[in-house]
């Protein structure tokens, strides 16, 4: 994977950084919309995708990544050491140690790239809790990068596209890093009527956008969250003090029982098959080994209080959910992430804790950065709309004709899911459906909408009772048959509504009341 297997590929792409607060994800898209693959950085690469979020500082040149590791380094007490620094950049404090280590380990990445890749476009992922700050210091740590277009996704809305959820889902997001356990319930932006999230840009053709004061942060809305400074090197050592009672958590020890945690999380082994992993020092009793099931690691993790402390998070983001009026059942998915979600205890506590919401198990350490690639425009978005398509429909309450978005200003193409609307008949006896079609004139009032991902101040005109105003399609109106014909008030047809790769909006049309599908529509060419 990695350098030898891109040198085939001639195309220019993506390149998705998600730094994390142990592990550094950086993977690479081609345009040709090839899968996303994983570039191993030697020497700071502990496998390919994957840098430790580690800064050793020296005179001469710094150790990074996995060479900090393998110097044997990462749990020294000293001022030279950077981890765990992702959670205080974007604090506001005056000390910039955490910021500068968060640079230069983005400078090192880049400089290791492989030589053959092009790459056109940046996509780095934020913490939407301190998204503002977060993306100032970006726009900082890559001014120097050779680079035409940096983009920003927020992490919770990168982890879900990776999962596969749709635009507008709410969703569970349980992260366990190496130092931290975080849950954060979230609601994406989109969904019917509005704009899809899509990566906002930083840079374009070379020029900052920081300086434009009316970018809108687009960013997942976090309705409840809860943390715990307890992640997988904690486990570690709960590993390590039980295999070696009374002897000291050395490097190599904390190593091997990362190695040994890593092997128990495999999906084909049993629950009481034991394994065995090599401690590269002396150690006394002489087999210099640990040995552990993955039932003795389960029976661990619940005698070391991880089951309690969860039941605490979760009820705690619950409770904020719940005052946003969103609980369990209301959720699309619940999508664990970090090294270790890898752990079957932790999928299983989630499925029994979590329910109904399903549990979606995307790749844990990787799904930040492949939704991040999803969400970047030249890569699985083909373009965005410049024009919203809005469509007529009667009003009872008002009894007049009023339009309803169906796709907004900014919204990508091909559609990323269907747009499912029912429609129903105004009168009884109607014998047809007419589907008018139109978009907003942007004319008078200004409103920002957004223009291949980036925020562009439009006029919108309104009319006297405060409506957007419309010019309908010039496409031939699409007439639909009811037969029978409908009833007042009645839901008749379920329209799914997509837009194609040649920019057609298309519709498949179901009839509820028989369940009978009809046949598609063509209504006409956005722009």
């Amino acid at each position: 994977m990695g350098e030898e297997k891109l040198q085939h590929s001639p195309h220019p792409g993506t390149l998705a950084i998600d730094l994390g607060s142990t592990t550094t994800v950086v993977a690479f898209q081609a345009e040709t919309g090839a899968p996303p693959e994983l570039l191993d950085l030697p020497p700071i690469s502990r496998c390919p995708g994957e840098v430790p979020s580690l800064i050793w500082a020296s005179k001469a040149q710094p150790l990074v990544g996995h060479q900090v590791v393998e110097a044997g380094l990462i749990d020294q007490e000293d001022p030279r050491l950077a981890s765990d620094f992702k959670r205080r950049i974007g604090d506001a404090l005056k000390d910039r140690t955490a910021e500068q280590a968060g640079e230069c380990l983005l400078q090192q990445i880049w400089s290791r790239l492989p030589s053959n890749l092009e790459v056109k476009r940046l996509v780095l992922s934020a913490p939407v809790e301190r998204y503002r700050g977060y993306r100032e210091w970006l726009l900082q740590a890559c001014d120097q990068l050779p680079v035409e277009e940096i983009a920003l996704v927020d992490e919770p809305t990168a982890a879900a596209m990776g999962a596969g959820l749709p635009a507008g889902a709410k969703l569970l997001v349980v992260d366990l890093g190496g130092s931290t356990l975080d849950l954060a319930l979230v609601a994406l932006e989109g969904g019917e009527g509005k704009a899809a999230p899509i990566a906002q840009l930083l840079r374009l053709h070379g020029q900052s956008l920081a300086a434009s004061s009316r970018q809108q942060l687009r960013t997942a809305r976090v309705l409840g969250k809860a943390g715990l400074r307890l992640g997988g090197r904690d486990i570690d050592r709960w590993i390590a003090a039980h295999c070696f009672p009374n002897k000291p958590a050395t490097q190599a020890l904390l190593n091997a029982s990362e190695r040994l945690k890593c092997r128990l999380s495999d999906p084909e082994l049993s629950g009481t098959e034991s394994l065995h992993e090599p401690v590269q020092e002396a150690i006394d009793p002489p087999q210099g080994r640990l040995e552990l099931s993955r039932h003795d690691l389960n029976a661990l993790l619940e005698q070391q209080g991880l089951s309690k402390a969860l039941t605490q998070l979760l009820a705690e983001t619950m409770t904020g959910g719940r005052s946003h009026g969103c609980d369990l059942p209301d959720l699309q998915g619940v999508v664990a992430v970090g090294g270790g979600a890898r752990m079957p205890w932790l999928r299983q506590w989630l499925a029994q804790h979590t329910a109904p919401a399903p549990l979606l198990t995307p790749p844990p350490v990787q799904a930040v950065a492949v939704g991040a690639l999803q969400l970047t425009p030249g890569v699985t978005v083909k373009d965005v709309l410049q024009h919203g398509v809005s469509l007529r429909i009667w009003d009872q309450r008002s009894g007049c004709h009023r339009w309803h978005p169906l796709f907004l200003a900014g919204q990508p193409w091909p559609s990323l899911a269907p747009l499912e609307l029912k429609m129903a008949a105004s009168r009884s006896g109607q014998t047809q459906l007419e589907l008018v079609l139109g978009e907003p004139i942007v004319e008078g009032r200004h409103e920002v909408v957004y223009v291949d991902g980036l925020p562009t101040l439009q006029q919108i005109n309104r009319d006297n009772d405060g409506e957007v105003v419309h010019r309908p399609w010039s496409e031939p109106v699409v007439v639909l048959p009811l037969d029978p014909p409908g009833e007042a008030g009645m839901d008749c047809l379920r329209l799914q509504l997509r837009i194609d790769a040649e920019a057609q909006l298309l519709t498949e049309i179901t009839d509820l009341r028989s369940d009978r599908d009809l046949p598609s529509e063509r209504l006409g060419t956005v722009r």
